[in-house]
């Protein structure tokens, strides 16, 4: 309730000291005044005014309060309100291009290769609140998931819907994806344009070479960070499919074509990164999120709203129902 209330001079609040002073100075006067007379008898005076002069105190107490509500209203009262509005000043687009080729299924990462991608990934757009992200996935082929967009509810639901399936042609064509990636970010304006591009293959399908993919990314500007995805040695992947659908899994040895990764985020003025589990994929992330800053410039407003007033209105108030009263019901008492 008084999070956003403060008072300008609270130091004037000493001055409240100064009330019990004068209700001492007030009782020690009062107490001069008055005379003391004994006598045997008080049938022969009138007491029919007796409790007006009993009441004569509420005088002082009138003024004393007004007295206070005076240094409150001097110690200025307010309410703040306080909002922020940030302003992206050097936005950054980033293009997500996924593989989502059978491969992606192997289960050295928990519970798989694409399951784990997307959590950690869907981590990483949340943390980029400021920059526009868009999706690519590709397996032989490639296509855009989702443009780019600032729309992060978007985005993460493209993410959450991104899975292995048969429509797309068999294969890993690097080349393919980091080509449409490319497509989708040529037209951006952005001060930063980023594609951070994710296989666990090697290209072994598509009709574009990665090598002309990477130099159309640097004709444009655009920066490649590459991820390397499996673990060393061999995995629990796919090797055909059973009679109902399903997977059959066996062990197969973990290839990735690591040179032709770093070839790319080299000559983009990138970096690769070989993510062998769940933990270190996190890590790239983190890496990368921080390599990628957006620069934003915050702007702060602060409203404040003085209720200094009401306390002056109410001293002046109090102040007059002392002066009427003085001059009115205790007039022959004063």
């Amino acid at each position: 309730m008084f999070e956003n209330f403060e008072f300008v001079n609270p130091t004037l609040f000493w001055l409240l000291l100064l009330l019990p002073v004068l209700t001492i100075w007030y009782l020690w006067k009062r107490n001069k005044q008055t005379a003391t007379l004994k006598i045997s008898s008080l049938k022969g005076f009138k007491t029919g005014k007796n409790w007006l002069a009993k009441l004569k105190p509420i005088l002082f107490v009138l003024r004393l309060l007004a007295l206070a509500s005076i240094i409150v209203a001097l110690a200025r009262p307010r309410t703040v309100d306080e909002s922020t509005r940030i302003k992206t000043t050097k936005g950054i687009d980033i293009v997500m291009a996924i593989d989502v080729s059978a491969s992606m299924l192997a289960r050295d990462l928990k519970p798989n290769r694409l399951e784990a991608l997307k959590t950690v990934a869907a981590r990483f757009i949340q943390a980029r609140p400021n920059d526009r992200i868009g999706l690519v996935e590709y397996a032989g082929e490639s296509f855009t998931k989702t443009p780019l967009t600032s729309d992060k509810t978007v985005v993460l639901s493209s993410l959450k819907n991104m899975k292995y399936n048969t429509v797309i042609e068999g294969g890993t064509a690097i080349g393919m994806g980091l080509g449409t990636a490319v497509n989708r970010l040529k037209e951006s304006r952005a001060k930063s344009k980023v594609i951070i591009l994710l296989t666990d293959g090697v290209n072994n399908s598509g009709f574009i070479d990665p090598k002309i993919a990477s130099e159309l990314a640097i004709e444009f500007g655009i920066k490649v960070y590459t991820i390397g995805l499996g673990t060393n040695g061999l995995a629990m992947s796919p090797i055909g499919l059973r009679r109902d659908g399903s997977f059959q899994y066996g062990n197969i040895q973990v290839e990735i074509d690591e040179e032709l990764l770093k070839e790319i985020a080299q000559t983009t003025g990138g970096q690769y990164f070989r993510a062998t589990s769940t933990t270190k994929l996190n890590e790239i992330y983190d890496e990368i999120n921080k390599l990628e800053k957006t620069d934003i410039e915050e702007f702060k407003y602060t409203n404040y709203e003085e209720i200094f007033r009401p306390l002056v209105f109410l001293a002046l108030v109090l102040l007059g129902i002392e002066l009427l009263l003085r001059y009115t019901v205790f007039r022959s008492f004063v």
